[in-house]
C-alpha cells in the first residue's frame, strides 16, 4: 500500500535517540522563502518526538497516518547554505510565537526576531533557524499565554503573569533541538540570541559555541515594558552589551 511513498521518503528519515523517546527527522526539503530583498532557498527539516522506535519507513508511515498529528506539536528547522561543512555558521533557536510570528503582534519582538535572524543567516552564508513549536509563551502554551496577556493588561509584567498562573517564568527546554543540531552539524556554531539561558543550554550539551550575536530591534510603545522585563527580570543581555562574547 505504501510502496511508492516509502521509495520516496525512506532515505529522507533519520532516527535520533532522545531521553524522552525517539525523534524522527524528515528532510531536507527545498523551501524557497520570500525575503525583503527577494527570495532565498532554504533546506527544511521537521521532527517529531514519539515513544515508539520504528526503523522502517513503511512502519513510520503506517503508524503516523493513523494518528491526528495536527493535534500535536511539531518543530522544524530551516537550514541555509553548506551548514554541515561551512567553517562558520550562525544558528537561531526561535521559540514559536503565534501572535508575533503569524499576526505581527507589537506586544513582543518575536516576529521581528524571526525574520531578522533569517536575513542574518542568509547574509552570513550558512546557518540554521530552529523553530520550536513547544515553546509558546515560554513553554506554557497558547491558551495559558492568552490568560497571561489578560493579567499583563492589568499591570503584571510577563514574569509575574506566568507565575500568578502557576507557571515558572521560563519552562522551555532545548534538548531535542540540540540533538537535531548535532545530527546536522558537528563543527562550531555561533548563536543568535539575547538570552544567556539558550547559550548555557548549548554549551552544557557539549556544543562548541564560538560566539553570540545580539538581536534587538522593533522597540515600540507597545512592547517597551516587555523588552525591559526581558533584561531586568529574565536576564537577557542588553543591547550593546558584549555583542560577541
Amino acid at each position: 500500500m505504501y510502496t511508492e511513498a516509502v521509495s520516496i521518503v525512506d532515505h529522507k528519515i533519520k532516527v535520533i535517540d532522545s531521553d524522552k523517546g525517539i525523534i524522527y527527522l524528515v528532510g531536507p526539503i527545498q523551501l524557497p522563502v520570500h525575503m525583503d530583498e527577494g527570495e532565498a532557498v532554504f533546506q527544511w527539516y521537521c521532527w517529531l518526538l514519539c515513544q515508539e522506535r520504528l526503523e522502517a519507513a513503511e512502519q513510520i508511515i503506517e503508524k503516523l497516518s493513523a494518528v491526528n498529528l495536527a493535534e500535536m506539536q511539531q518543530s522544524s528547522v530551516l537550514v541555509y547554505g553548506d551548514f554541515e561543512q561551512a567553517d562558520e555558521a550562525w544558528i537561531r533557536m526561535h521559540s514559536i510565537c503565534h501572535t508575533g510570528d503569524i499576526f505581527g503582534s507589537k506586544r513582543c519582538d518575536c516576529g521581528f526576531q524571526l525574520h531578522e535572524s533569517m536575513r542574518m543567516i542568509v547574509e552570513k552564508g550558512a546557518g540554521a533557524l530552529f523553530y520550536l513549536a513547544n515553546h509558546e509563551g515560554r513553554g506554557i502554551g497558547l491558551f495559558s499565554k492568552a490568560m497571561a496577556y489578560l493579567l499583563q493588561e492589568r499591570g503584571y509584567d510577563t514574569v509575574d503573569a506566568n507565575v500568578k498562573l502557576g507557571f515558572v517564568d521560563d519552562a522551555r527546554h532545548y534538548g531535542d533541538a540540540i540533538r537535531v543540531l548535532k545530527s546536522l552539524r558537528t563543527n562550531p556554531v555561533a548563536l543568535i540570541t539575547n538570552n544567556p539561558k539558550k547559550l548555557d543550554a548549548l554549551q552544557a550539551a557539549g556544543l562548541d559555541v564560538v560566539g553570540r550575536i545580539a538581536l534587538w530591534g522593533d522597540k515600540s510603545a507597545y512592547n517597551e515594558r516587555y523588552l525591559e522585563t526581558k533584561i531586568n527580570r529574565s536576564g537577557h543581555i542588553a543591547e550593546g552589551a558584549c555583542p560577541n562574547e
